[in-house]
């Protein structure tokens, strides 16, 4: 049971410093001695599983995330959900509802993070809003990329698990839905009583039709990604593609706001960040096959049975484990690292792997943001420039009473993650 081990190790080389795909390669290399592996043969098994044409639609939903920063398309798609969203909290609902949008488009937190947190930051700091509580709000509602669809987690989860692209899409439609009113109602509430929203300065402000007039070539590109997947156009490999073209035809010939340098700087970024995701995979499917062969997530199934000895505390197990391993590891590595390992254990537990992927998902909304690691905490502290001390408690405060219960009802109410994919006729 060396291969235990693995996790631990993972943590403990993440910890000091080291990469994330060579924190991988340190765990393979620590396998591939234990178990006195031909790492050759290894090696030609993980290259046979990143040949997937499922794996295309990565680096091109990457790409159209990046895109959509640098070809003015977020400023559109936040100008025009600030004009729509009123009321007691309506600058707080505007960041969930372009986040919602945003994610709509590129399945990533990062871009959103970026793209969102630098333009409404200051508006919102100029309505009142602390600057802590606007980067917990914007590391919370940018996940949302990872529960609407399409999205590269999602994708992950499918290609390790060889489930379902477009099922594991639908799954986490539901979840999505009840977070996005979940963070709105909790923003609404603390208004008032944690802070004051202030009005709107008294200047010159743009018609609502002229703002939904500029915004509807963005507000388009979600519905021609998700109704081309949904409606049978093409599939979401082919979806991937599309995004990205959209995104160049809007932002290059409609906004015109394309340079050959925000261009290059795009590609750049998304090759970089693609990079680093397949080095993660070809390093975790090694691992894998490791651990199949050592019979590893059975004897885990077994052990977590015999002491747990119903559906229900296997499903709590792994419900702590997932919100555990994301306070200390990224969204990937999550992914690709334990959804594989409790799989047996949630089949074995009449859980089916397409509810599993929402579960997941919600759990990486809750981990990213969580200390000590927080990784995606981090990056909004940064954009929105406010001491990470300031936004721990306020993003502790939307998990708990968000996030957690979100995750929870996402895991004991299976027809909220299962209902549109059934409906879609996906299982």
């Amino acid at each position: 049971m060396s291969a235990i081990l693995a996790l631990p190790l993972l943590i403990i080389l993440m910890a000091i410093g080291l990469p994330v795909a060579w924190s991988f390669a340190g765990v393979l290399a620590f396998l591939t001695f234990v178990y006195d592996i031909n790492l050759n043969t290894l090696m030609l098994q993980g290259f046979r599983s990143l040949n997937s044409l499922v794996l295309i639609a990565l680096p091109l939903f990457i790409l159209a995330g990046y895109l959509m920063e640098a070809g003015g398309i977020a400023q559109r798609i936040i100008a025009f959900v600030g004009r729509l969203a009123t009321g007691r909290g309506g600058m707080g609902t505007a960041m969930v509802l372009s986040s919602s949008v945003f994610g709509a488009i590129s399945g990533t937190a990062t871009a959103a993070i970026a793209s969102i947190g630098s333009i409404m930051t200051e508006p919102l700091v100029a309505r009142g809003y602390p600057r802590g509580r606007i980067a917990a709000l914007l590391g919370v509602s940018s996940l949302l990329g990872i529960l609407i669809p399409p999205s590269i987690t999602m994708i992950l989860f499918a290609v390790v698990t060889r489930q379902s692209v477009a099922a594991c899409f639908a799954a986490t439609i539901g979840p999505a839905i009840l977070l996005i009113i979940g963070l709105i109602l909790y923003n609404r509430f603390l208004v008032g009583r944690a802070f004051d929203e202030l009005p709107i300065p008294d200047q010159k402000v743009e018609s609502f039709g002229s703002v939904t007039f500029r915004a509807l070539p963005a507000l388009s590109l979600p519905l021609i990604i998700l109704g081309g997947i949904y409606g049978g156009i093409f599939t979401p490999t082919e979806a991937a593609a599309v995004a990205v073209v959209a995104t160049l035809v809007v932002g290059g010939l409609i906004y015109r706001e394309f340079t050959w340098k925000s261009l290059g700087s795009s590609v750049i970024q998304a090759a970089e960040t693609t990079g680093t995701i397949i080095l993660i995979l070809l390093f975790s499917f090694m691992i894998s096959r490791i651990m199949a062969f050592e019979r590893v997530p059975q004897d885990l199934t077994e052990a977590i049975q015999s002491v747990v000895g119903s559906p229900l505390g296997a499903l709590l197990v792994v419900n702590l484990v997932l919100i555990i391993a994301g306070a200390l590891m990224d969204d990937v590595s999550v992914t690709v690292v334990i959804a594989p390992l409790f799989l047996p254990l949630m089949v074995a537990s009449g859980i089916d792997p397409v509810h599993f992927a929402a579960i997941v998902a919600c759990s990486v909304v809750i981990g990213a943001n969580s200390p000590p690691v927080a990784p995606t905490l981090f990056l909004s502290c940064r954009i929105c420039k406010a001491p990470i001390m300031e936004a721990v408690m306020p993003a502790l405060g939307l998990m708990g009473f968000v996030a957690l219960p979100v995750m929870l009802v996402t895991s004991f109410w299976p027809d909220l993650s299962l209902a549109i994919p059934r409906a879609l006729g996906l299982m």
